[in-house]
């Protein structure tokens, strides 16, 4: 969906139906544009002359991506709806970056990408929105990273860049170790919830109900399943372990206990203080750790709406609690995320994959955006070019009707972020244009006639279909672009507002929206 800015002092849209509403703008004049195929040629060829004859001033010009990205180009423009906008290389296969690619992008901003040029370059390359890990850093260094993107978006109106500020939540981590442990099979190794403990065989954990919550023959998962101990004993303050799968253990890796979840709330002390600070800083989206009910995602929306803060609540469906309560807790909620590790640390493994697909379809079902998360291209992280199954596991999500796919390590700490982008924008931009096309809309049933802007959004959705054509629609609120894009048209969507912080924000996560 491309969403336009405009003036308040335009003349609104006339209606006589309810005027807060949204409503689609039909017209003979729409219905010859959208049929007459001599009328869109004209219209392109002026688009085409419009781009050649463009003067960018020093001021307005990109950073230079060439040595990452490949130059800029507006050489190749097939139609104003497929603009080609930047060039990128993928082994000896050119790919031309086109910004209608339907699967948005979520980057983790870190120590690899929190740098201007870095954040220019992440947003030039595909990413839609910057996630904010508050599990990592502190409010000065993503305060920073906030008013970085925020100059982005000032100057360059025509793509924004959402911010997502994702709270810690009720982790289980270990405490910091003067250098990575090395786990052994077979070994002997201990957690205490002593602060500050650090030795070969024994560290701290920041969870003081750890030998509460923990039983013999528990199996500890390290660091989402990257090692595992067996408890063989506990005191009072101490659970020993046995390794069943070894590795390196670094500071602060997250525990988990196979099967179970702590007995700690939802939103911490800390992810309080987190909240206020975006709530302070304008941010775009919360994601909600380890959510297990909808009580939690009430409770927020309450303290929102009391501070005044238009900020979208996405969960993040990452424990075994979350699992009975889904309906209810993807309702409450303004979008979810199949965070992929912790369930898949905290469930048998082999049950990922199918609620991943259960979620997206929940999603759908009740039109709320869902985020792919997890591991998606950590190969990259140290490689610059992805496994073939991860190549297959970003075109499965895509092709289930993931909205977002979501990089974490890969662009916070990787050596390859900018080539972790563009693998994954060239996949999913291939793969929807695999997908097959219908005129009526997938996954959805026709709504009931009571509810006139879903009608207007299913039956819109079904006509830009039949003719090949986009939709325009004038929106106060954004409800109504939202609606139409979650129908998944095979078309763009223009949205019309007199709303900046709508044109910023509701697109960056929506399907088909731009």
């Amino acid at each position: 969906m491309a969403a336009f800015n405009v003036s308040s002092k335009m003349t609104p849209l006339k209606f006589d139906a309810v005027p807060t509403s949204d409503r689609l703008s039909w017209s003979k004049s729409f219905s010859d544009f959208a049929a007459g195929l001599h009328s869109r040629r004209r219209w392109e060829r002026m688009q085409v002359a419009a781009l050649r004859s463009m003067k960018i001033t020093e001021h307005d010009q990109m950073p230079d991506l060439t040595s990452q990205n490949g130059p800029l180009t507006f050489d190749t423009v097939k139609t104003p709806f497929e603009l080609q906008s930047s060039d990128s290389t993928l082994g000896n296969q050119r790919i031309m970056s086109n910004p209608r690619r339907k699967t948005k992008i979520v980057c983790t901003i870190g120590p690899s990408t929190s740098s201007r040029e870095m954040i220019w370059k992440l947003a030039e390359t595909g990413m839609n929105v910057a996630r904010l890990n508050m599990s990592h850093g502190d409010h000065a260094s993503h305060k920073k990273t906030i008013d970085l993107v925020k100059e982005y978006n000032a100057q360059f109106e025509d793509k924004v860049i959402a911010i997502m500020l994702d709270t810690k939540g009720p982790e289980v981590r270990s405490g910091d170790v003067p250098k990575p442990i090395m786990l052994k099979e077979g070994q002997e190794f201990n957690f205490t919830i002593k602060r500050g403990v650090s030795s070969e065989n024994t560290v701290s954990v920041n969870y003081d109900d750890f030998v509460n919550d923990v039983e013999v023959g528990d199996i500890l998962l390290v660091d989402g399943g990257m090692m595992s101990l067996a408890v063989k004993s506990k005191t009072k303050d101490l659970v020993k372990c046995q390794v069943i799968d070894g590795g390196e253990l670094k500071s602060r890796r997250h525990l988990n206990v196979r099967g179970k979840s702590a007995t700690l709330p939802s939103i911490t002390d800390k992810d309080w203080e987190d909240i206020k600070f975006g709530v302070d800083n304008q941010v775009d989206f919360y994601a909600v750790s380890f959510v297990k009910d909808a009580e939690v995602v009430h409770e927020l929306k309450d303290y929102l709406r009391s501070c005044g803060a238009d900020i979208h609540v996405i969960v993040k469906i990452e424990s075994a609690d979350s699992i009975p309560n889904l309906h209810s807790i993807i309702s409450a909620s303004d979008g979810a995320m199949v965070a992929r590790g912790d369930l898949g640390a905290e469930l048998p493994i082999e049950e990922v994959p199918l609620l991943q697909e259960d979620i997206i379809r929940k999603c759908h079902s009740m039109q709320k955006p869902v985020i792919v998360a997890t591991n998606m291209l950590e190969s990259m992280i140290n490689h610059p070019t992805p496994t073939r199954a991860e190549v297959s596991d970003i075109a499965i999500a895509v092709r289930e009707g993931a909205d977002a796919v979501m990089l974490s390590g890969e662009t916070a700490h990787g050596k390859y972020p900018l080539k972790a982008v563009k693998v994954m924008h060239t996949v999913a931009l291939r793969t929807e244009s695999s997908l097959p096309t219908s005129t009526t809309p997938p996954s959805q049933t026709i709504p009931h006639k009571s509810h006139m802007g879903t009608m207007f959004a299913f039956h819109a959705t079904t006509m830009a279909n039949t003719l090949n054509t986009p939709i325009i629609v004038f929106t106060r609120t954004g409800s109504m672009a939202i609606t139409l894009s979650h129908y998944r048209p095979s078309s763009t969507i223009f949205a019309f507002t007199n709303d900046f912080q709508m044109m910023l924000r509701r697109p960056s996560l929506g399907p088909s929206a731009y």
